[in-house]
């Protein structure tokens, strides 16, 4: 006698709903509606004890070499020390914001990275090629504006600062660029992004927070160099989305700053110039914005013949 079973029921097949990058932080960690509010306060207090901490190092450095102090009490540092003690004290938000996201949120630091949870290091090379190609379209566009709107304006009797100071500084310089701008970007595009995500939905109202709070961050110069500067979040908080992680906005930033750094350090007084990106006239933030413009549209034409991963997928990630 041959006894027969029921055949086992077919599982229903799983509906996976992808996750684009802005909403990570529901899906890779803990989620509550709290964890980011807080867990942006742990971040502020945590980068603030680093730059504290940073700052107290130089000093003693400074008073163990006996170097002379200004009217508020503060020893006097070069130039070349002073913007290494300023790149340092921003960089350190890498670890404060990599704690900030084990403690708070359980997450680890690829989930802030993009949606493979990884540095994607051949797509980040390919948006470093065209944040070098947009810098040298922006370098000569910026000169033909300054021509035009100061056409007789004396030529810079700039003093170089003699090789030994410029390899110290150029040393110096591609140490600390690329963590300070990566830092500012993990920061921006990455933690308040993504902290804005995960209580909107709207890619617009997600994008403008941190927009605004990273031209705040440059402090207050004209109106228009705050125009510049929130253009610059809101153009690469959509292209972080679009592409699906910070590989975009971390070339450009890193492009972009480290350049300029380079170019400042070669005459004397360069890098102790207190004059930022937020303090552009009307001329050269067009030109800016212009330039963030055409960095965006040539990743995503990039995008679309490369193809990196948009959105992460929770079925996937689970097995």
């Amino acid at each position: 006698m041959t006894t027969m079973y029921p055949a086992p029921p077919v599982a229903a097949p799983q509906t996976v709903e992808p996750v684009t990058y802005e909403q990570l932080a529901r899906v890779t960690g803990r989620h509550d509606w709290w964890r980011p509010i807080v867990g942006t306060l742990v971040l502020v207090g945590l980068s603030i004890l680093a730059e504290i901490w940073v700052f107290g190092q130089y000093e003693g450095m400074a008073v163990a070499l006996d170097l002379p102090e200004d009217a508020d009490g503060l020893r006097i540092l070069s130039d070349l020390s002073d913007t290494a003690l300023t790149l340092t004290g921003i960089a350190l938000g890498i670890p404060a914001l990599a704690l900030t996201l084990w403690w708070i949120q359980r997450r680890t630091w690829g989930s802030i990275t993009s949606v493979t949870g990884r540095l994607r290091l051949s797509w980040l090379g390919r948006c470093f090629g065209i944040a070098v190609l947009v810098f040298g379209i922006s370098a000569v566009a910026m000169g033909v504006v300054g021509a035009v709107i100061e056409p007789d304006a004396p030529v810079p009797d700039d003093v170089w600062v003699g090789w030994g100071t410029f390899a110290v500084g150029l040393v110096m310089l591609l140490c600390l660029v690329p963590l300070q701008a990566a830092a500012e970007e993990y920061i921006f595009r990455g933690w308040l992004l993504q902290a804005t995500g995960s209580l909107l939905r709207h890619p617009i109202l997600i994008v403008i927070p941190q927009a605004l709070l990273f031209a705040a961050a440059h402090g207050w110069g004209t109106v228009w160099g705050f125009i510049d500067l929130a253009v610059f979040g809101v153009v690469l908080a959509l292209v972080t989305i679009r592409t699906g992680g910070l590989e975009a906005a971390i070339s450009l930033h890193v492009t972009n700053n480290l350049i300029s750094f380079i170019m400042s350090s070669t005459y004397v007084g360069g890098l102790g110039t207190d004059e930022t990106a937020a303090d552009m006239p009307w001329q050269y933030a067009v030109v800016d914005m212009a330039i963030t413009v055409l960095f965006a549209v040539l990743v995503l034409q990039l995008a679309k013949r490369y193809q990196p991963a948009t959105h992460w997928n929770t079925l996937a990630r689970s097995s």
